[in-house]
């Protein structure tokens, strides 16, 4: 099923757009287990959980039957942990040599050097900035997801993370917004985008409110881990495809 709307930009050219949210992480874990906040262990950038692996090698594998892996042109990650591993496990290349980094394998996901399709890190589709939440230093960052290009981020250190504050819906659609922009005033026609559950879903409810978009309530709600939505721009019109479209 496919709407259309006005879309926030001039381009000759079509657009798809995958909006990724990273799998399962240790952080989603502990909401599951504990109710109560007090009562959950606190992570400032969290990992993967067992099943996050889980449903980033079945992702992989249904993008792979699908050709979607293949079509991608680029990948753009949030620089925080889970977005990286998630990006790395499901888009990264299967290693030639086993043995070249390691044993070559993290959780039963290859590690490779060369990527393909290739993977940028920005800070533009990060998560909410809120309290006890930041990345690491890019010099680490770096250090483990050699594979990823970390060169859009000029600063070492999260200057972002203000740790009294919590950042408002208002803010992350307009970080969502602007992070659009720049994705249509890219070269690629296709791009992958792995990020996270507020950023995604405020990012579809701007285009919904700030341009008079027709997409079904349906397309806004929070989106699942590790789920995929699509999106294709237009000159004049931001078309939703449905999931059929990875078989196309």
């Amino acid at each position: 099923m496919e709407t259309t709307a006005a879309a926030p930009y001039h381009s000759n050219q079509k657009l798809v757009i995958h909006l990724i949210r990273h799998a399962h992480g240790l952080h989603n874990l502990e909401s599951e287990r504990h109710r109560d906040p007090l009562k959950r262990i606190q992570y400032a950038d969290p990992e993967l959980s067992p099943l996050g692996w889980q449903q980033v090698r079945e992702q992989r594998k249904d993008l792979s039957a699908s050709g979607l892996l293949e079509r991608i042109e680029l990948v753009v990650t949030s620089p925080l942990t889970r977005t990286l591993q998630t990006s790395v496990g499901i888009f990264g290349s299967p290693l030639k040599d086993e043995n070249t980094v390691g044993n070559g394998y993290q959780n039963g996901i290859k590690t490779p050097i060369f990527n393909h399709p290739p993977i940028i890190a920005s800070e533009l589709c990060r998560e909410r900035l809120s309290k006890g939440r930041s990345r690491g230093s890019i010099s680490q960052c770096r250090s483990r997801f050699p594979q990823i290009d970390f060169s859009l981020i000029e600063r070492e250190d999260d200057i972002l993370w203000e740790a009294d504050e919590r950042e408002s819906n208002e803010s992350v659609a307009a970080k969502g917004i602007k992070f659009i922009k720049w994705l249509l005033a890219r070269k690629e026609k296709e791009i992958a985008v792995v990020s996270h559950g507020v950023f995604l879903q405020q990012t579809l409810i701007a285009l919904k409110n700030e341009f008079d978009s027709s997409i079904e309530k349906e397309f806004l709600t929070p989106f699942g881990n590790c789920e995929i939505r699509s999106l294709k721009f237009f000159r004049e019109s931001v078309v939703r495809l449905g999931q059929d479209y990875k078989k196309n």
